[in-house]
């Protein structure tokens, strides 16, 4: 280990730690962090890739802060997954063992051994999730504010799973309400948040403190690798008719999907990731299905958030080893930052939704110094005469392709600043209320508002919020004007679901009935029927018997079958991503330019597939004009993000239109192509909507926990704000009009 400046500012021990580890230097971001840290006097946002070093650029100085001892915890450390924290520990384990200081794991599966020896002697690190933070608040504050007393530093792991979700404005909350409790509003406690993915840093270093009482320093990564291998394979899917399988095989270009990636990566480690659960299991089964037809060991395993901790930790360990060949077909799982070493590539077998994601999954790939390897491999429909607009333009591919060139220019999707999220903040109002037996409606604005997250509320809906929360027995009012919690906020705050502010749907648990093995789980209103045959965990089954009292669904092994439907919905895309979309068919060449150099990434037959969508792009002269008229019905093609293209389908909804969008083009049945015009003009010119009257005529505009306890103008308001845009929007259509690409023909 060099001498250096910042590694002297380590404590001894932290020092002999890092020379035990064969360390020939710390990492550039690593020798930044140390000043800061160490001076307690600002919050930091450390940004780096996966396995850039960003957990030891927080914890070597941090620990060397308190190496020394305080009363009560140190350090509190946050993460979105239970099973981050059971990796951290461990990575912890050495590093503390010779400091003597201990480190507590705190969630659900927790032993209650350990939490009863940290209430006995609260010290150290205290791992935690938001959701048991919040539970600590509210049913033990007295032991908090003791336990806390002494807190130095607060950590948030995978700092962008936060940013922008009802899960990011709840941790707001909580950490602004344990500064209250601690009464260390006037001497903040330092934020240290990681990450390896973040877009438009001042809103990032807005969010980790809103009242901005300590500013707020950011370091990144300047000397992590830039090297990747990227290439996207086409297929086109051409399914005979009545064509049947009795493996459940979804199509035959998804088939030929699997042969590859079994060609491709057997005998090493990788990752191929899935947007779904379904597609999850539905590749992890045809890949075992091929390994088992060739007569060769296993190697593709599923791994997602329904299937039971003991598969995924197989899984996990298969990986951590890096001797044994394994391949994980996952969801967003494994997205986040669980240390399951580093792999040799990854697979992406639909198209991204986001360009965060897609940089946070090639964080992954990479090892011993190897660039980071992606594979893309996109499914498009065979053309007919019949086909869709989308088909014809070849739009999954062409998303594919604007995402990998946005990520080579480092640009990754900004949080959405403009939410309400109401229903995290009728459950902050129940949480106070709970946490402080009684408190007044000035005392939870100015801290809820004032001090956390919810900035974006305006008085009014604040007050329409407590009426409402009242006159549903949510909450009640003392003759002291004191709000306290009614009989049904009472029940609500009671029941073990209530800390988190994320829907955690009825599940039945799938198991093994020979053996009693427990799988997963699935949720209620995805119930599968006895007899039918399903694919879980990456193997196929028989449903036995549905025991509806007992919550369990009971299987044997089978052949044939299908995923089962596990719910959820896909996320949206920004506006960026569509218009690079836009200006990739412009310029009629997908290529990346690399100092001079045209960078070709597409196989043979993606490039005929980016062929026929630019000869569409062309033919319909797309490039000058984004309303056509094709048959009976018009196509709108705004090339823009899903809440503009959601206003655009609304309004031509409200006007009486048949309209509905998919993947950004808006499709209206039986509609001349005048009348779209005449309907659109009218929109731009009279500008009398907001989002919250495009909301009131939504279908279903619940999306969140509590959104069903709100009162109709505030859904109405929060769900317009995350699902539109209409002053995005006309001012779109005002460039459009005023280019004549919106013009009559």
């Amino acid at each position: 280990m060099r001498t250096n400046e910042p590694f002297d500012l380590l404590h001894p021990t932290v020092q002999r730690w890092i020379y035990k580890q064969g360390w020939e230097d710390l990492r550039q971001i690593q020798k930044e962090a140390i000043g800061p840290i160490l001076s307690g006097e600002t919050d930091l946002v450390i940004s780096a890739p996966t396995a850039g070093g960003k957990t030891e650029a927080a914890f070597l100085p941090a620990c060397t802060a308190i190496a020394d001892g305080t009363d009560g915890f140190g350090i509190l450390y946050i993460s979105p997954l239970k099973a981050l924290i059971n990796d951290q520990y461990r990575r912890l384990e050495s590093l503390c063992e010779m400091l003597d200081m201990r480190v507590t794991s705190w969630h659900g599966d927790s032993p209650q051994s350990a939490k009863r020896a940290a209430k006995q002697l609260p010290e150290g690190i205290v791992l935690i999730t938001p959701e048991s933070l919040e539970s600590l608040l509210i049913r033990e504050s007295g032991w908090v504010q003791a336990a806390f007393e002494s807190l130095k530093y607060v950590m948030i792991d995978e700092y962008h799973a936060f940013i922008g979700f009802e899960r990011g404005h709840h941790l707001q909350s909580l950490l602004t309400r344990l500064e209250h409790l601690l009464e260390r509003q006037k001497a903040p406690i330092p934020r240290i948040a990681l990450s390896a993915t973040l877009g438009d840093m001042e809103s990032v270093l807005h969010f980790l403190r809103p009242n901005k009482t300590l500013q707020c320093q950011l370091i990144e990564d300047e000397e992590s690798r830039s090297s990747m291998k990227v290439q996207v394979r086409g297929y086109v899917d051409v399914l005979p008719e009545n064509s049947t399988s009795s493996k459940g095989i979804e199509s035959y270009a998804d088939h030929r999907v699997a042969e590859d990636l079994y060609e491709l990566l057997r005998g090493d480690s990788h990752l191929i990731f899935a947007n779904s659960r379904r597609k999850t299991e539905f590749f992890a089964a045809l890949l075992s299905d091929i390994c088992e037809s060739t007569f060769v060991p296993n190697e593709f395993f599923p791994h997602h958030g329904s299937l039971s901790k003991d598969l995924r930790s197989e899984v996990e360990r298969r990986l951590q080893e890096e001797n044994i060949p394994t391949t994980a077909v996952c969801t967003m799982t494994l997205e986040l930052g669980i240390d399951i070493g580093k792999v040799n590539s990854i697979a992406q077998v639909t198209a991204p939704h986001s360009v965060s994601s897609l940089r946070q999954r090639l964080g992954r790939s990479g090892r011993r110094g190897d660039p980071a390897i992606l594979r893309m491999f996109i499914v498009e429909d065979e053309l007919t005469a019949n086909s869709s607009l989308g088909d014809r333009l070849r739009i999954q591919l062409l998303q594919s392709i604007a995402m990998i060139r946005l990520l080579l220019r480092k640009w990754y999707e900004p949080p959405d600043s403009e939410l309400f999220h109401f229903s995290t903040l009728l459950h902050q109002v129940l949480a106070v209320i709970a946490q402080w037996g009684g408190v007044r409606a000035d005392q939870l604005w100015a801290l809820l508002h004032g001090s956390g997250p919810f900035q974006a509320v305006p008085v009014e809906h604040f007050k329409t919020l407590l009426s409402d929360m009242g006159a549903n027995s949510l909450i009640s009012q003392l003759p002291t004007g004191e709000l306290v919690l009614g009989e049904i906020g009472e029940r609500l705050v009671n029941h073990y679901s209530f800390y988190a502010v994320f829907e955690t749907p009825q599940e039945f648990r799938i198991i093994v009935r020979e053996g009693g093995r427990i799988l997963g789980t699935l949720p209620i209103e995805n119930l599968v029927p006895k007899d039918q045959h399903i694919v879980f965990g990456g193997r196929r089954w028989r449903v036995l018997d549905v025991d509806i009292e007992g919550k369990a669904i009971y299987v044997a092994s089978a052949a044939g079958g299908k995923p089962p439907s596990f719910g959820g919905g896909g996320l949206s895309v920004h506006s960026l991503v569509r218009q690079e979309m836009l200006e990739i068919y412009k310029e009629g060449d997908y290529r990346v330019d690399s100092e001079g150099i045209k960078i070709d990434f597409l196989d043979k037959n993606a490039k005929k597939l980016f062929s026929e969508g630019l000869n569409s792009f062309r033919d319909l002269q797309l490039e000058r004009r984004c309303l056509i008229s094709s048959g009976k019905s018009g196509y709108l093609l705004p090339w823009m993000g899903d809440k503009i293209v959601n206003t655009l389908t609304m309004v031509l909804v409200k006007e009486g239109f048949r309209a509905s969008s998919f993947a950004g083009i808006i499709e209206i049945d039986d509609a001349f192509h005048s009348s779209i015009f005449d309907c659109l003009i009218r929109f731009a010119e009279e500008a009398n909507l907001s989002n919250s009257d495009l909301a009131k005529l939504s279908p279903s505009k619940q999306t969140e926990k509590f959104d069903h306890l709100l009162h109709e103008d505030l859904l109405d308001e929060g769900y317009g704000a995350k699902a539109f845009d209409v002053r995005g929007t006309i001012d779109w259509l005002k460039d459009a009009i005023r280019m004549e690409m919106l013009q009559p023909t």
